[in-house]
């Protein structure tokens, strides 16, 4: 058996939706009877699967299904409900943008935080520093605030960090589905390198074709559960087909 990067084993995740809020006394005093009228979403329910040290997986699902909650928990933002989640191995997460910027400061200290929290120590970061902003691109833009940046220019200046920190699994969300058509290119020519390296990359995405190239496996998630694991052919050709229908 081959070794296990990640293994996930029946792993439920569930969020309160309240459509109901008392939050004034004026409410409380007007409607003493009445309750929060709370919704639970099931986010993800009873997932189980493992990812093989240096496998390239990839996970594909409708918007909703369940496959960003399921990075967010494998990052360790999220705790399941119930079940058990083994993660073996340094991760850098790339999971939702934003996480670990201040829009208040500049780009450059942004990189510096940024970079620390992913656990770089300032010395590393310096090191690093000119590879991550040629890379992004953004040369001119460092010193400016982060809050003028646009989203494609955050997304860029967050992935060139993910990549440039000391990582044996790297989590990537839609990576691919923001920036200009030479970022994504650039994008693509790393993810080959770090599969090449024998690193592990766990990659969810809406672009299909990605998926077919780049990965050895593909899992599909619908409402919160597992549908199927296979070859990504196989398992793009389905949800094709399923997506098509809807």
């Amino acid at each position: 058996m081959s070794p296990r990067a990640v293994e996930v084993s029946g792993v439920w995740k569930s969020f309160r939706l309240p459509h109901l809020r008392r939050d004034t006394l004026k409410e409380r005093f007007l409607h003493p009877r009445r309750g929060n009228d709370d919704e639970q979403l099931v986010a993800l329910r009873d997932a189980t699967f493992a990812v093989d040290v240096g496998e390239f997986f990839g996970i594909v699902g409708h918007n909703g299904s369940g496959k960003s909650t399921l990075l967010k928990l494998l990052a360790g933002i999220y705790v399941p409900d119930r079940g058990e989640i083994a993660v073996r191995g340094r991760l850098s997460p790339f999971v939702e943008l934003g996480v670990g910027f201040n829009e208040d400061l500049s780009a450059r200290d942004n990189v510096r935080i940024n970079g620390v929290l992913l656990g770089l120590s300032l010395k590393q970061i310096d090191e690093r520093y000119d590879e991550i902003v040629e890379f992004a691109g953004l040369e001119r833009f460092m010193d400016q605030k982060l809050k003028n940046f646009s989203s494609g220019m955050k997304v860029r200046l967050a992935y060139s960090v993910s990549i440039r920190v000391d990582f044996e699994i790297l989590l990537l969300d839609e990576v691919l589905a923001v920036g200009d058509q030479d970022f994504q290119e650039k994008c693509a020519e790393t993810l080959d390198e770090i599969r090449g390296q024998g690193k592990t990359i766990i990659f969810v995405s809406h672009d299909l074709s990605a998926m077919r190239e780049h990965c050895d496996r593909v899992m599909h998630i619908d409402h919160g559960q597992i549908v199927a694991i296979g070859p990504p052919d196989e398992i793009v050709d389905s949800y094709e087909a399923t997506a098509s229908v809807l």
